[in-house]
């Protein structure tokens, strides 16, 4: 293994990483108010987000509130 490939590994986002979720999704969708977002829906972009890589089914109401707050704070 090169050792420049290892700069080349490319760590996917969590459910854990609630601030770089809300921030990709800003920039992902810059037009979009997230305190009109319904749950389900919230999810769904998360979910295709390119960086992404968690288990869909391994969030929750607590988690998507948190990375809407934090996508709120990001665009307010």
């Amino acid at each position: 293994m090169r050792l420049g490939s290892l700069w080349e590994v490319s760590v996917k986002l969590t459910w854990h990483d609630t601030d770089e979720i809300a921030w990709a999704l800003a920039e992902e969708y810059p037009d979009q108010d997230p305190l009109k977002l319904s749950f389900p829906s919230l999810h769904r972009m998360v979910t295709q987000l390119d960086d992404f890589g968690d288990r869909p089914d391994r969030s929750s109401e607590a988690v998507l509130e948190a990375i809407q707050m934090a996508w709120y704070d990001e665009v307010k």
